[in-house]
């Protein structure tokens, strides 16, 4: 099977983030960057998909010259070739990116003289959470497209694949006639760990380098916020009866008296 994996160069903060002063953008001054979570299970998924049918992996981004370091991280994983698909504005919205993904597959077919069977997405990215880039792709492609996938199975052979997940009445199966899209979640597999072969290999790979040529969409962000911490804080009232007026005052305030 040809497989293809979108995936976005995100950056790598397990704390609050930190918001750039025009309010646009998260300061990433102090940050390394890395692959989302879900974006990494896809690639996972892939990668042993492929090796089960004798198939290949491609692994595809949009974005500047440093997203590099995320193509050759997939590689390193198992992918067989890198597609950067050139794209300098930090604030490309969804419906141009996807433009620019569609654009890129189209010239990808053409050239190779095939089609991708499958098309693999992250849920949503970790940082702008839009949900929008998996769906846009496959309406443009004319691809069938399921999110929130937390299970797959191929049945190369009857050219179809079996899809799941969870929903409010239980597990829901879709059955997709290739080629399909998906969108997929954290906890699908447990990606592995690059080995240092695969390292090796992913230094010296050639990346294939297309031009994103797509117009900005309708979308516009305004300003970025950091919510507000609502982690449980723990007050004392008072210690024996002298906390009784306090406790009471507390419950006239949540309007419990």
């Amino acid at each position: 099977m040809r497989i293809l994996v979108c995936v976005k160069r995100v950056p790598d903060s397990g704390g609050t983030p930190q918001i750039t002063d025009d309010g646009t953008g998260i300061d990433t001054r102090h940050l390394s960057f890395t692959v989302g979570p879900h974006e990494e299970c896809a690639l996972e998924e892939a990668i042993t998909i492929a090796k089960d049918t004798g198939g290949e992996v491609t692994v595809l981004t949009v974005g500047s010259s440093e997203s590099v370091e995320q193509l050759r991280y997939g590689l390193s994983m198992g992918a067989h070739r890198g597609v950067l698909v050139e794209n300098d504005d930090p604030l490309a919205d969804p419906q141009q990116v996807a433009e620019a993904i569609s654009q890129a597959v189209r010239q990808l077919q053409d050239d190779d003289g095939a089609a991708f069977d499958l098309i693999l997405f992250g849920n949503e990215s970790p940082d702008a959470g839009n949900y929008q880039t998996g769906i846009r792709v496959a309406a443009d492609l004319g691809l069938p497209i399921v999110g929130r996938i937390n299970h797959v199975d191929v049945d190369e052979s009857a050219g179809r694949i079996m899809a799941s997940r969870d929903g409010a009445a239980g597990t829901e199966v879709f059955q997709l006639d290739l080629p399909a899209a998906l969108a997929v979640r954290e906890g699908l597999n447990l990606p592995r760990y690059p080995s240092m072969p695969g390292r090796l290999r992913a230094r010296k790979a050639q990346i294939m380098t297309y031009s994103a040529g797509a117009a900005a969409g309708g979308l516009r962000l305004t300003e970025l916020k950091v919510p507000e911490d609502l982690s449980p804080e723990t007050v004392i009232l008072g210690h024996g009866p002298e906390a009784a007026p306090a406790i009471v005052d507390m419950f006239e305030e949540l309007e419990v008296l």
